[in-house]
Order: structure tokens, then C-alpha cells, then sequence
């Protein structure tokens, strides 16, 4: 069995603010160490599950030099290699060579979504929010789209239960979930102790590979995706890219056959 692991940051277990997780921050460290605990369980999960070959990669944008690098290398679990640096959603290497099923880890709600904790899309900064064929759409469903490329299912997600009911809104109720923290605001939350966490993680991901898969890969077809932006600059990037319109001001919408089309067009290299 061949599994891979996409992973961020503001759905790990014990992570509330911006601070434990933007490179350089006051509390990144303590938030490095939740991440690294998090992922490490799902990976035993894996292993416990008989997954022969475990691919994880680190997609949590800190920002800078940190981006895509949050994991703490010397902590990581034995029995899975571990993808540092690759730039967002363009590592296709371990979905080309085949893959029974996707498990995501510390994935957060979209934007807007009053009881997620830290919920954005994508840019905090930049996006206001995304469509995709026309409908409200978080990292949790391009994530699934990107994935879906390759046939690949979404078995099992992590994150608070925003993020949880999110994903099961969009890929079924037979999708394995971890709520390992409940909003009461958007920088507040009841947490698990991670002890108590890291268990219900490892548990639910051997189910999620043992029970048998009842989630289809996520393949929408033709695809669209529309991100209204905070300010009128941020747009300047996509004008005059093919396949990518400009709606208005603050508004582009990319289109293609299939969603790896579009993101094609649409996101950088």
C-alpha cells in the first residue's frame, strides 16, 4: 500500500494563533513541535495500517525561508520519507507513481467560516476567498481536486471541526475525520491535551486504511476557479495569462478541462 501525507500547520493540535505558526514568530518553535507530534502519529498510524511506502509533505506556507519547512527534521518517525521545500501543490511525484489514498493532516477550514480557528484560503493576506465551479471552496477541496488528478482518495482529515465538517460536506460521510479542537472564535478553541491527540490520530489513520476506502477520488470536470482578492494589485500577476479572465477589479477566474489544467494556468511555478 502507498499512501502520502499532505500536511499544514493551523489544524495541528494545540495551534490557536498566527504566532505559532508564521517562520520567526514568537511561539513558531512550540508550533514546529505540535506539527512534527501531529504528523508523527498519523505516520505510525500508516505504518500500524501496513503501508509499505509513506510519503509526507510539509505544505504549510510560514512564510519566507520557513515556507514548506516546518517539520523538525530530527524528530520525524522512522519508516517514511519527508518532502521539504516543494514549492505548493506542484510535487506530483509521489501521486505519478501511484497512490491507494491520501491523508490530510492540520487542514483548516476556508475563509469566512466563523468557528474555524485561523480559517483563511490560501493567502490570508491576498485572498478574500475562492469558487470553485461556483461554489465556496477551502484548501481542503483544491487539495482533493489536486489529488483527485491521479485518482487518488482522500481517505482521512485532521483539523478542528470546522475543518472536519468542511471536508465531509465535500467528500462524504465516509471520509475518517480527527477533530482535535473546537472553535469558539477564530484564535480560541477547546483543544485535546496532544497526548490524548497523537492517540486518536494514530488510531483513526490505521482505520482509515484497514477499513476499507468509501471515499471516491474528488475529480470535478470541467473546472473553474474564481479568487476575489483583499486589493485591485494582486491581480496584476494573472492579466494576460490563457485561460485565466479578469472578472473585476479585485476578481480572477481561471478555467481548464481538468483541475490540474487549470491550476496549471492559474498558479505559479
Amino acid at each position: 500500500m502507498r499512501v502520502l501525507i499532505i500536511c499544514d500547520m493551523e489544524g495541528i493540535s494545540g495551534i490557536t494563533v498566527w504566532e505559532q505558526v508564521t517562520g520567526g514568530g514568537a511561539l513558531y518553535e512550540e508550533g514546529r513541535r505540535l506539527y512534527t507530534a501531529d504528523v508523527n502519529a498519523v505516520v505510525r498510524g500508516c505504518k500500524r495500517a501496513g503501508a509499505e511506502h509513506i510519503t509526507v509533505i510539509d505544505w504549510h506556507g510560514a512564510g519566507g525561508c520557513y515556507s514548506f519547512k516546518s517539520l523538525i527534521p530530527e524528530r520525524l518517525e522512522r519508516g517514511a520519507r519527508y518532502v521539504l521545500g516543494a514549492t505548493y501543490m506542484r510535487y506530483t511525484e509521489p501521486l505519478e507513481q501511484g497512490c491507494d489514498a491520501v491523508l490530510f493532516v492540520g487542514f483548516h477550514s476556508m475563509a469566512g467560516t466563523p468557528d474555524g480557528i485561523l480559517s483563511h484560503t490560501v493567502s490570508a493576506e491576498q485572498w478574500v476567498g475562492a469558487l470553485l465551479n461556483g461554489q465556496p471552496a477551502g484548501e481542503i477541496a483544491l487539495m482533493a481536486a489536486f489529488c483527485g488528478e491521479w485518482n487518488a482518495p482522500v481517505v482521512f482529515v485532521s483539523g478542528d471541526e470546522a475543518a472536519c465538517r468542511e471536508a465531509k460536506a465535500l467528500l462524504g460521510e465516509g471520509l475518517h475525520t480527527v477533530a482535535v479542537k473546537k472553535g469558539i472564535g477564530r484564535f480560541s478553541a477547546v483543544h485535546l491535551p496532544p497526548d490524548d491527540a497523537h492517540a486518536l490520530l494514530e488510531e483513526t489513520a490505521c482505520t482509515a486504511l484497514t477499513s476499507g476506502v468509501k471515499v471516491q477520488p474528488f475529480r470535478p470536470s470541467p473546472v473553474s476557479l474564481e479568487v476575489q482578492f483583499h486589493t485591485p494589485d494582486a491581480v496584476q500577476a494573472y492579466v494576460g495569462k490563457p485561460g485565466v479572465e479578469l472578472k473585476d477589479p479585485r476578481t480572477v477566474v481561471a478555467h481548464g478541462n481538468t483541475f490540474w489544467e487549470m491550476w496549471d494556468r492559474f498558479w505559479k511555478r
